[in-house]
């Protein structure tokens, strides 16, 4: 997931998904341009692993997975959040700096890394009772 984050973030995403999706509120065709083509990236690495690499993981797990991705990523997109965290943690500065290092995009991605950590947990959990994922 983290390969797939790297490669929709950074190559994937158009110099007008990154500035557009920030612009208006909400689900903005920039918006949904980048969250589509992101989760595409990584809806086919997560597919091609488990195929790859016999993981068994579970289609609906996968889904699931996704989703909590989709939501976290649009809402951190936003950019606003990542600057409120950065303000009620204690590090205004860092939220403000972009020079010689961008804090607001560092805190964005790490941001973004630890929500993928937790729709990997999704994505990898055994369900109840089943004895496999």
């Amino acid at each position: 997931m983290h390969a797939a984050h790297n490669i929709g973030d950074h190559i994937v995403q158009t110099d007008g998904q990154a500035v557009g999706k920030t612009i208006a509120k909400g689900w903005v065709p920039p918006m949904v341009g980048h969250v589509g083509s992101y989760h595409a990236v990584m809806a086919g690495m997560l597919l091609a692993a488990d195929r790859l690499l016999g993981l068994g993981l579970s289609r609906r797990r996968l889904a699931v997975a996704l989703a909590v991705s989709v939501g976290t990523h649009a809402f951190l997109d936003r950019r606003w959040p990542v600057r409120r965290i950065l303000e009620a943690t204690g590090s205004p500065g860092f939220a403000r700096l972009q020079t010689p290092l961008n804090g607001p995009y560092l805190a964005d991605q790490a941001l973004h890394h630890g929500a993928l950590w937790l729709a990997a947990l999704v994505a990898a959990a055994e369900p109840e009772g089943t004895g496999k994922p």
